[in-house]
């Protein structure tokens, strides 16, 4: 379980030293997704895809340095429908076989005022998917885990939430059944290197 305490605030708390410079970190294995969200047949179906890799780096005296680079194996999406989950992967939606991996890489961290995660930060990047890349914004929040110390940071969680229209990467498939609006929401919980 975590507790809601945004990075910032725990930052502020702590000394220069106890973290220093950026820190690197990597993705903890199993512990996290990409959930989706779409609309099939008037129907609100929800699915995921497993997170592959994740390269975090968070700079404690320039937040807005901070980096984050995703990637995901859509050949493994699912759902709870075996029939929508072959259409997500089929040629005409996500064509799965020709391009087997998504990835997110972040160009700007967008800070609430007064510098804060915890005013409204957002995670501005490039999605690539279908072989497409197109520029998306993501409202992020970092978080550590609960009982933790203020000033341990040896494990964060990413939680990343947007939407795109599937049209704008070519996933046009079944148009007269699915609508274009995709929810994604990204928990990822990373440990620091080193």
């Amino acid at each position: 379980m975590f507790r809601r305490q945004f990075l910032t605030l725990a930052l502020a708390s702590i000394a220069a030293p106890s973290i220093g410079a950026p820190q690197p970190y990597g993705l903890a294995p199993g512990r996290s997704t990409i959930t989706y969200t779409f609309v099939l047949n008037g129907n609100r179906v929800q699915g995921t895809v497993p997170i592959t890799q994740a390269d975090v780096t968070v700079d404690p005296t320039n937040l807005a340095a901070s980096t984050a680079d995703v990637t995901a194996d859509v050949r493994a999406a699912r759902t709870g429908l075996i029939f929508a989950t072959e259409a997500l992967k089929s040629a005409s939606v996500l064509n799965a076989a020709e391009f087997p991996l998504a990835r997110f890489r972040s160009t700007q961290v967008i800070l609430g005022p007064g510098g804060r995660i915890s005013d409204g930060a957002a995670l501005r990047g490039d999605l690539t998917l279908r072989g497409v890349t197109r520029l998306i914004q993501f409202q992020a929040g970092l978080f550590r885990a609960r009982g933790s110390s203020s000033n341990d940071f040896s494990a964060l969680i990413v939680k990343l939430s947007s939407q795109i229209n599937r049209r704008d990467f070519g996933a046009v498939g079944y148009p007269d059944l699915v609508e274009d609006i995709v929810g994604i929401d990204i928990t990822a919980e990373i440990s620091a290197n080193g």
